[in-house]
């Protein structure tokens, strides 16, 4: 079985105007550049009184670093109360979206992922022993990698949120 470390989680909150589909093309951009295959694991959309809309979904994006390792993180989108607004900028009517952004961002490394190591009773064994001691500098290098991916990830986020509006 595929050993799961969950190193990390921090989301990002915004209250007020956003473009949900620049926001979901600049994440999009994000992992595709970064070199995750990412997947959609759901996507739910309520439409509420007054047009409000309700939105959740849910990504996984991974990236293999080696043979034994690879790196998850998973992106929990939550809208409230999102509506249609129009906004002028510069003179210029656009098209924007007002409401309750929240994004929960989870970082995970997964370690044997191929599950080449659970074969039988004695490679878990040596397995344990493998990460426990001959890898596990290696270890603390890649959590510390992820993390700095998922803040910068995190930054682009509340950089462009930040542009729209109020951000936490």
């Amino acid at each position: 079985m595929v050993e799961l470390d969950k190193i990390y989680s921090t989301k990002v909150k915004h209250t007020g105007l956003f473009d949900f589909k620049e926001s979901y093309r600049i994440l999009y951009e994000w992992f595709m550049d970064n070199g995750y295959d990412l997947t959609e694991k759901n996507y739910k959309e309520v439409i509420g009184a007054g047009n409000a809309k309700e939105i959740e979904i849910e990504w996984d994006a991974v990236r293999k670093v080696s043979d034994y390792f690879r790196f998850e993180i998973k992106a929990d989108w939550h809208m409230i109360g999102m509506t249609s607004v129009e906004v002028e900028i510069d003179g210029v009517k656009q098209k924007m979206n007002k409401g309750q952004f929240e994004i929960v961002f989870k970082a995970i490394l997964q370690k044997d992922y191929d599950e080449r190591w659970t074969q039988n009773p004695v490679f878990k064994f040596l397995r344990t022993i493998y990460d426990r001691y001959l890898v596990r500098e290696r270890v603390e290098q890649y959590q510390g990698d992820l993390i700095t991916e998922l803040n910068q990830l995190v930054e682009e986020c509340k950089a462009y949120l930040s542009l729209t509006g109020r951000t936490k």
